[in-house]
């Protein structure tokens, strides 16, 4: 005697379209299930992408203002304020907290500062009204200094033209 044929979980599947939030409680769900010929397999890759994609993208903006706050303290000390201590401290966190979450990244910090670097000075430029000649042509901050928690750029580091 054959076995009788599992009726769908779901009475009518949520369409990834019409509500991306149950569609995504309704996939995980019929995961747990093993019940994967039921699932919207085109969208869970696509959706797991996108995933990813977020943590690079999240990660890239931290290193942006954490910059582009590290330039404008560096090159308008009459203007430093409590807010962007905030913001350089936070970011770091934020940095912190999102490599550990995704050390895979780690491998690829050069290119997201490089990235971030260049969005960061517009920034900064736009914020303080300097030319871009007044900046460095490349990030002057080591991996270190941008991780430290202590750290906070002069603006006497450039007039040597060292960053230690």
């Amino acid at each position: 005697m054959g076995k009788a044929k599992e009726k769908p979980y779901f009475a009518v599947p949520t369409d990834y379209e019409d509500d991306t939030y149950a569609w995504a409680f309704e996939q995980a769900e019929l995961l747990r299930q093993k019940r994967f010929a039921e699932m919207d397999l085109p969208n869970v890759i696509e959706e797991l992408e996108s995933m990813g994609k977020e943590q690079l993208h999240a990660l890239t903006s931290s290193y942006r203002l954490l910059i582009a706050h590290l330039l404008k303290w560096q090159y308008q000390p009459e203007k430093r304020s409590a807010s962007w201590q905030v913001t350089i401290s936070r970011e770091r966190d934020n940095i912190e907290d999102r490599l550990k979450a995704n050390p895979s990244l780690k491998a690829q910090i050069q290119e997201i500062v490089t990235i971030a670097f260049g969005r960061g000075l517009k920034e900064a430029m736009i914020e303080t009204g300097l030319p871009r000649a007044a900046f460095p042509a490349e990030c002057p901050y080591s991996f270190a200094q941008l991780r430290d928690p202590d750290y906070l750029p002069d603006e006497s580091d450039f007039r040597s033209g060292m960053v230690t």
